[in-house]
């Protein structure tokens, strides 16, 4: 069974940064994309960023590029988000996912669609 622990959200003023972390056991980390998700108070889940299974693409929404960076550790099976100039727009729950490695290139919807193990989720909220 997968197991997903997410760490790293919080409070922060505008213009601040965090940095997520999620911890996957269970599932063979290397075999996997991964991704972050987002999801504000009435609004529906967003595609934040993703990254192949080895490391060598990435990719953003356009709202958060060139603020935020996506990374991963395979040999510690750890997955990241370093958040930068934080705003009040960025305020969301935010949630780590295994996705199967081949949905890489699928539009986000779909990407989402196959997603394979969700974290529990960690808040992060922006204070203007």
């Amino acid at each position: 069974q997968e197991l997903v622990a997410e760490s790293g959200g919080g409070l922060v003023q505008a213009g601040g940064s965090l940095r997520l972390s999620c911890k996957f056991t269970g599932l063979t980390f290397e075999n996997y994309a991964m991704a972050w998700f987002r999801q504000a108070p009435g609004k529906e889940r967003e595609g934040v960023s993703r990254i192949s299974w080895s490391a060598d693409s990435t990719n953003y929404a356009d709202s958060v590029k060139g603020r935020f960076t996506i990374s991963r550790d395979n040999p510690k099976n750890m997955l990241y988000l370093q958040m930068n100039s934080l705003n009040s727009e960025d305020t969301a729950m935010y949630y780590c996912a295994a996705v199967e490695w081949h949905a890489y290139l699928f539009s986000w919807s779909d990407f989402e669609k196959r997603v394979v193990a969700w974290g529990q989720g960690t808040q992060v909220t922006v204070s203007s």
